[in-house]
Parts: structure tokens; sequence; C-alpha cells
């Protein structure tokens, strides 16, 4: 009796399990929200008509240093002074840092003694030679040992040069990367130096409106942080081929302010004035969905949200100028997009 006993509990035991385990799965299934594809997104909406397109407009771009490096020692060598810290504004020529250049002195004490003595040895073989007490070979000996210790010396002059790390051009540092006591070599970076008393400003434009820059044509340039201060930047170079969004690149010299109030990293637009005036189609900028590659909208036909492709000309401020997709009297979608799929059920708020 008790050996029955002893199969029946476990058995009781894992079948109430089991039966609690289903039980559990049950409710938790049915707590589990289940979106109905078929029931209706609610949306707003707006109905696409020609607008005037040819007002002034503006492109956004980043201004970028015109000049910026990272320093690194010609020779390496333990760095036993920076002179300069992050922020600090220098000027071309300025010393940075200062490798242990101990060894070198006095090497360069030795190869100096060495000149003098050949010096002496020359003058001596000179007169000798003149008197004939010694043979020419021995002054030309003299002669070029005195050219090859120069040599030397000159060579210790320029490694002791180097171990003075200078500023190449004006500028202010904007990362030091290094310490007293560290060990400098060829090719490891020390410190950056970024120029921005002249910058770079760079925008991406479209196809449509690539020919309204010319090279060494002047643009109106401000920064969004000083919006009421005006720049003047002059088209330096205009891309020769369209990036991943099918855009140029069209970049500009700009002279920054005497106080360099403008930053690399600022954003900023350069401003256009359109000589001749047309329409076209513009949408809110946020009804735009999918890649810059191919961007695309929803229309609204018959209850349904479809997705469709469009073609970008410009974008104006938060608007987009659509050339190719879109025609007037077409309703597309501008809010309400979360669940939003294609060929989904939509009511209009």
């Amino acid at each position: 009796m008790k050996k029955i006993l002893y199969i029946i509990i476990p058995l009781a035991l894992i079948a109430i399990v089991i039966i609690k385990l289903k039980s559990n799965k049950e409710i938790v299934k049915d707590r589990v929200y289940k979106y109905d594809k078929n029931q209706a997104v609610n949306v707003q909406v707006d109905t696409i008509k020609s607008e005037l397109i040819g007002v002034d407009f503006a492109y956004s771009g980043t201004f970028e240093p015109n000049k910026e490096t990272k320093l690194s020692a010609e020779i390496q060598g333990k760095i036993n002074d920076v002179l300069v810290d992050n922020g600090t504004f220098i000027t071309k020529g300025q010393s940075l840092i200062q490798l242990d250049n101990s060894l070198l002195k006095l090497q360069l004490q030795s190869a100096e003694i060495q000149v003098e003595g050949l010096e002496a040895d020359v003058k001596r073989f000179t007169v000798l030679a003149n008197a004939d007490a010694v043979q020419g070979v021995q002054l030309e000996k003299a002669e070029l040992a005195l050219k090859s210790a120069k040599v030397q010396r000159a060579t210790l002059l320029e490694q002791i040069n180097k171990t003075t790390i200078k500023a190449p051009f004006n500028g202010v540092i904007t990362a030091k990367l290094t310490e007293e006591g560290a060990f400098a070599a060829p090719g490891v970076p020390l410190i950056q130096i970024t120029d921005i008393s002249i910058l770079k400003f760079t925008v991406n434009v479209s196809e449509n409106d690539l020919s309204s820059f010319q090279l060494n044509q002047t643009f109106s340039i401000n920064a969004d942080a000083y919006s009421d201060l005006l720049l003047s930047g002059k088209a330096t170079m205009i891309g020769s081929k369209a990036n991943v969004g099918s855009s140029f690149t069209v970049q500009f010299i700009v002279s920054n302010t005497s106080d360099l109030k403008i930053k690399s990293g600022m954003f900023g637009k350069v401003n256009l004035k359109s000589e001749s005036k047309r329409t076209g189609i513009l949408i809110p900028s946020s009804a735009i969905v999918g890649s810059l590659s191919q961007p695309q909208i929803y229309k609204v036909k018959n209850g349904k949200a479809v997705l469709h492709n469009i073609t970008i000309a410009q974008k104006i401020k938060n608007k987009t100028v659509v050339s190719k997709g879109l025609e007037e009297g077409d309703v597309i979608v501008t809010n309400g997009f979360i669940n939003l799929f294609d060929d989904a059920n939509v009511t209009i708020k």
C-alpha cells in the first residue's frame, strides 16, 4: 500500500502543476494586447495645392575650422614641459612642448670640440703643406674630417631644435593629449590646435538649386546662435558628385568675428534670393517618412493610407518642395503615424 502511495502522490502533484501552468498560460494569452489591423487609425490630413515658391529661402549647414591639426614629435624623448593648456590662444612659432635634450646638448659639446680641433689641424697642415713639410693628402684628409664634423654638429643642432614643438599657425588649443613625464614618439599625437579665425561653412544643396551657386561668389551667412549677425561667405567648392541624399556639397570660406563668436560645430544658414517666382507643391517636412535616399508619404485613398514614393526638390524652413509623386488635390497624412502602415484603414480627425 505504501509503495502505491509513493507513486500516486508524485503523479498527482505533477498533474496539479501541469494544470496550473496551462491555466496561467491561458490567462496571460487573454491579457496580451492584440492589435486589430482592420481597426481604423486616427490621422490628420492635408489637401495638396500649388503654392508660390519663388521667395527667399536658406540652406542649413555647419561651421568647421579652416585649419585643425594634431601635433606630434619628430623625434622621440621624454616630455619635460607642456607649456599650454586647453583653451590657450597661441600664435605661430610659439613653443608648446619641450622634450628632454640634455643628452643631445652633451653630444653637441663633443662635436664642437671636435670641430675646433680639426680647424686647428687644417690651419697647421695648410702652413706645412705650403712649406712642402707635409704631403697634400694629409691636408685633404684634415679638411674632409672637418666637413664631416660640421655636418655632425649641424645634425645635432637640428635635433635639439626639434625637441621644442612649436605652433605651425595661430589658433587655440582644443585638445591636450599628454602631460609632463610622458614619452613622445613620432606619429603619436600630443596636442591639437584649431584655427577658427577663418571658418568653412558647408551645406548640401539640391540639384535644382545648384546653379544658384558659382565659385568665388559671395553669399550672406548667419549662425543660428547669432541670428542678427550677418557674415559674408565666398563659395570655394561646389560638389561634382551627389551624396546619399541626392544633394550636392557646397562649401564657403567665412571670416569669423574679432572676438571669435562663431565656434566650430555651430549650425547656420546661407541665404538665397530667388529672382524668379514659380508655383509648386509644398508639404510639411513632418509628413515625410522613409529614408533620405527614398522619401515617402501616405496618401489617403478610399479610406486607406497608401504609401507613395516622392522626389524632393528642396527644403524651405519646415516645408519641403516635392517635384514628383504628388498632384493638386491629393490628400496626405500629416500626423498620426503611430500604428500606421501601408493600406491601413484610417479615419480623419
